[in-house]
């Protein structure tokens, strides 16, 4: 005869996953590490294998980015989220994202132009604004063509930086979104869900007073596609 019976379980199943995701996100690093010493050594004519390369690079890139924001939401949920406020200057910390999209750019030939005057600083995290700008940056690299323009400048007591490429711009669900409040973003909105709502959860950390920081999404620009910007007080 047989018989079964319900095996019960303490775990905290989104701790165990968040440990699991931090233990993959280690392992990604060192495959992109890895990525990146084979670009090097690989026959500089052998251009198929150069562009396998920078291709892996590119979506192991953003699969860290993915791994990334999921472990910042859930520290936010235990609304842990850590932020560590201190001067920086922005044309270094731009530099810094774009440096680690190399490989992808050089083979994929695009254009980043970059206009930050070389002393503008301000006051925010460095760690979380550079993720949001890698996921910006990223994100235009897919879906632009060959130029991107950063630029970052004093705007009404602002730091105002903004993404900008000549791909087809932001599908109109998307600008429709980029409006809402982060308690009614739904994560399973593919480029409308987790990047969005991890870029609005960054912005919205930095605060003063009743200033807080605010993510917006247009159609336009220098290029006539997708202005990706973010301000922060």
């Amino acid at each position: 005869m047989m018989s079964s019976k319900q095996v019960t379980s303490t775990i905290d199943f989104s701790s165990v996953l968040a440990a699991a995701v931090h233990d993959m996100k280690n392992s990604l690093f060192l495959l992109i590490q890895s990525i990146e010493a084979l670009s090097h050594v690989l026959p500089v004519d052998n251009t198929e294998a150069q562009e396998q390369v920078a291709n892996v690079h590119y979506e192991a890139s953003r699969l860290n980015t993915n791994l990334v924001q999921i472990l910042s939401l859930y520290r936010a949920e235990l609304e842990s989220l850590p932020i560590t406020v201190d001067e920086c200057f922005i044309q270094d910390l731009v530099e810094d994202v774009i440096g680690s999209n190399t490989l992808y750019t050089n083979q994929k030939h695009i254009n980043i132009e970059i206009e930050i005057e070389s002393e503008l600083r301000w006051y925010l995290d460095e760690e979380l604004i550079y993720l949001l700008l890698n996921d910006a940056i990223i994100n235009a690299m897919r879906y632009g063509t060959s130029k991107i323009k950063v630029s970052a400048a004093d705007y009404d007591g602002f730091l105002q930086l903004k993404v900008e490429d000549d791909g087809s711009g932001y599908p109109s669900d998307m600008l429709t979104r980029s409006h809402e409040q982060l308690a009614d973003f739904e994560l399973s909105q593919g480029r409308t869900g987790l990047g969005l709502f991890f870029a609005k959860l960054i912005a919205k950390a930095h605060s003063q007073g009743d200033k807080a920081g605010t993510i917006a999404l247009s159609n336009g620009g220098i290029y006539g596609g997708s202005v990706f910007e973010v301000k922060i007080p």
